[in-house]
């Protein structure tokens, strides 16, 4: 077993939201970083939300203010900082009288509108449903509102991305088996699941951020209790074709008093969602069930004109929420907030772990934790989150992006160049430097994906296997065939063989 001479400040487990956000933090305060993640950043959670920046209209319901308040104030932050992966996105929501009176609607939207400043997005409205519209005749009236949408996993790679810059050493496909304190000072056993080494590494502070696995780690690693209980609650989604062709998604009410959203979803599709369900068991084993599924399908062919059924469904996919058990009755109930708990015995190595929280939110969860922490580290810089661009969204706005790059990459087709701004943003130029043709862009695999891309993903985002690339990196496995999937299989794994890939990128 290796034995690392360097002492890391910060050992962060978990490559989810949070746990790349507090690495980001960190790095950003002069911190020496170690980020560990037992399979690919953004495999479980964060990459299976409902893709939304969101205050959370529908948890005034449940008088959570500030996390609300706090929701709609990073979703400010986010919109700027983020502008290639989030945009601003327009929510209908039918009103059904017999679920909630106008007035209670009204109220809600009024707080939404002015909870926090809102700068960026346009405030809500009435609105009134005609003959054309896609909603069932008998809905006449609802309303419109602004939140915004988010391409998640990507937000994860890119939040790791910029800790890598700032010095982090980034590990995927690294699991934490082992963690004791020896003094002022954590010693803590890593597993590199591709090679089967073992590395002791040593950090002066140690951050439990491992989502639904934050408790596993009490147990596992850390070999004591947890100090919080987590419950996970199971939200599903179902994509099926585009359902309307209009630009809004939709927020549909049901009669059990949840909502569903309908979303706008890689252009051909529609993104249903989600449900709350408690899930007992290991959170990697989570998938939709036929009960999901069939309320899922309920709820839209109750609201749309448009019949969906099984046979419509492209693709599902389920994540596991760990959400700090607040011993609420019902799942769809339990707070979204996030705390803390960090265990600082006097001139002892601390350790903080996150319990809870929401995508929207990671940003300020990031800054807290490590303000947490930050008394052991005197000389550590101020956080810059706030006001940094994550990697790639240094530009002001996705059209004059797009225009630059058309002029650059004239040789690059239309679509492409839109995808890259919607992924990549000023990435893009390190795909694309050095190329000056179509041709020098390597191999097709079909649907715009060039090995020049599979190549910088696999060298510079950690990306290892086909699941990575076409779920996570990007969406391309709703578009790619199955024999195109094949193909780019097969040079995923002769590319990494021939280079020998590791958990860790250069």
């Amino acid at each position: 077993m290796k034995d690392q001479s360097v002492i890391y400040d910060l050992l962060v487990i978990g490559g989810g939201i949070n746990g790349t956000g507090i690495a980001a933090d960190a790095t950003g305060r002069g911190l020496n970083v170690l980020l560990c993640e037992m399979n690919d950043l953004a495999s479980s959670t964060s990459s299976n939300s409902s893709k939304l920046i969101h205050g959370g209209l529908r948890y005034l319901e449940y008088y959570e203010f500030r996390l609300v308040r706090e929701g709609l104030a990073e979703r400010e932050i986010l919109l700027k900082n983020a502008p290639h992966i989030i945009w601003p996105l327009r929510f209908r929501l039918p009103h059904r009288s017999h679920l909630r009176p106008s007035w209670m609607i009204r109220i809600g939207l009024f707080m939404y509108d002015n909870l926090a400043k809102r700068s960026t997005l346009k405030g809500s409205k009435g609105i009134k449903f005609d003959k054309n519209s896609p909603v069932v005749d008998t809905i006449t009236k609802g309303f419109e509102y602004s939140d915004a949408w988010v391409d998640d996993a990507r937000m994860v790679v890119l939040n790791a991305i910029a800790a890598r810059d700032k010095g982090a050493n980034i590990m995927t496909r690294t699991r934490c088996s082992d963690a004791k304190r020896v003094g002022d000072i954590w010693e803590v056993t890593l597993n590199d699941n591709i090679t089967g080494e073992k590395q002791l590494v040593k950090t002066k502070a140690l951050v439990n951020a491992a989502g639904p696995w934050v408790t596993s780690i009490f147990d596992e690693a850390l070999k004591k209790p947890s100090p919080k209980k987590i419950r996970l609650i199971k939200g599903s989604h179902i994509i099926v074709p585009r359902i309307h062709n209009e630009s809004q998604a939709y927020i549909l009410q049901n009669e059990d008093k949840r909502i569903v959203f309908v979303i706008p979803y890689e252009d051909d599709f529609s993104l249903i969602g989600t449900t709350d369900i408690e899930h007992i068991g290991d959170p990697a084993t989570a998938c939709i069930s036929k009960e999901e599924t069939d309320y899922l399908i309920s709820v839209v062919n109750g609201h749309f004109k448009h019949q969906i059924s099984n046979k419509d469904i492209i693709a599902t996919y389920s994540g596991v929420r760990p959400l700090l058990d607040d011993e609420s009755d019902s799942p769809a109930a339990v707070t979204r907030d996030y705390t803390f708990e960090v265990d600082a015995p006097y001139g002892k190595a601390p350790l903080l772990s996150v319990f809870g929280g929401k995508i929207t939110t990671y940003r300020k969860l990031s800054e807290a934790a490590v303000n947490g922490i930050i008394n052991h580290f005197p000389d550590a810089d101020k956080c810059i989150t706030a006001h940094t661009a994550l990697p790639g969204g240094d530009f002001d706005n996705q059209h004059n992006l797009q225009t630059s790059l058309e002029q650059q990459y004239s040789w690059l087709p239309h679509k492409i160049i839109n995808r890259y701004v919607r992924s990549y943003g000023t990435l893009s130029h390190k795909i694309l430097a050095g190329i000056n043709s179509l041709e020098g862009m390597g191999e097709y695999f079909g649907a715009g994906l060039y090995q020049r891309e599979v190549e910088y993903l696999i060298q510079q985002e950690w990306a290892v296997d086909l699941e990575d690339i076409i779920w996570r990196r990007s969406k391309l496995s709703l578009h790619l065939t199955e024999k195109e999937k094949s193909g780019l299989e097969y040079f995923i794994v002769t590319f990494n063989s021939s280079k020998k890939v590791t958990s860790t990128c250069e």
